[in-house]
């Protein structure tokens, strides 16, 4: 629990809390996909390829630009922790700051996933995603999460004091990585980074302010589908709290493989093209 403010509060102070707020990043001129052109091609998607992330561990897969990526939740209810590189480039990766800076805390259906700086471009576009009934619930939950870390054994033995768990998803992408890479453990989890949680529901709570989750509302055959906007590395640890109902960094919560498709379509998006890395000169006025 935070502690009781000790400074006094000042005169006008419910003048000033009651200033209105002021989006910091107006996204009118943001370009935005043309989600029709996308989704014109649905109908025509070849299966190529099927990964399967097996309970308490993570995979790997690449994503050609132009195809599709689905991420399915098929034995039982399950989260996980997906990070995504250029396939030709991992300095270059997913960047859930900025992502939740330009979409939101959560992201679905037409939101576009961006990489870091100097890169900053949409490398993923949300085409599909059989959650995005669920909206915002009453607790101010919602599904697809770029607020949150991913659990992690540094947390786990901070709070823990001394606890050591292998199992948590930056220990998972991190030993799938090194498999993928060839690298040896510590370089590869210099690469991990902050993961889009897939299915898991998530929020902050209104009276402590603190990121909280409850069980995740996706069901058997439920999936969000990405484009590949650039040739994408993609990396999934199927969390070791299962739906993460309860705890994560767990042994005992029920956990379930996820199921990764890579597709194919017969053509591209209309108009299409690989977005540019960013325009910006790299001066920084010096």
């Amino acid at each position: 629990m935070k502690p009781e403010p000790i400074t006094a509060a000042p005169a006008d102070a419910a003048a000033r809390k009651a200033i209105k707020p002021v989006v910091c990043y107006p996204v009118e001129t943001l370009p935005r996909p043309d989600l029709s052109a996308y989704r014109a091609l649905r109908d025509s998607l070849e299966l190529v390829e099927t990964v399967i992330v097996p309970p308490r561990e993570a995979e790997t897969w690449l994503v050609p630009a132009g195809h599709f990526c689905r991420i399915l939740c098929s034995e039982g209810p399950q989260v996980g922790d997906l990070n995504l590189f250029n396939a030709h480039d991992l300095k270059e990766r997913l960047y859930t700051g900025k992502t939740r800076a330009l979409n939101g805390t959560h992201v679905g259906l037409g939101d576009q996933l961006f990489s870091n700086f100097p890169y900053l471009r949409p490398i993923a576009t949300i085409t599909h995603d059989t959650l995005d009934w669920y909206g915002f619930d009453e607790f101010g939950g919602a599904v697809h999460d770029v607020i949150g870390t991913r659990c992690d054994p540094y947390t786990h033995n901070l709070l823990s004091h001394g606890g050591q768990y292998h199992h948590c998803c930056h220990s998972n992408l991190t030993r799938a990585l090194a498999k993928k890479t060839g690298m040896a453990p510590r370089e590869a989890e210099s690469h991990v980074h902050d993961v889009l949680n897939v299915f898991m529901c998530t929020g902050f709570t209104r009276d402590t302010e603190q990121y909280f989750m409850k069980a995740s509302p996706v069901r058997p055959g439920d999936y969000l589908e990405i484009f590949a906007e650039i040739d994408l590395l993609g990396c999934m640890s199927a969390c070791p709290g299962g739906d993460c109902s309860a705890e994560h960094s767990s042994d005992t919560a029920a956990c379930h493989p996820m199921v990764v498709e890579i597709l194919r379509a017969k053509g591209l998006p209309e108009g299409w093209a690989p977005p540019p890395v960013n325009g910006y000169d790299g001066t920084h006025g010096l």
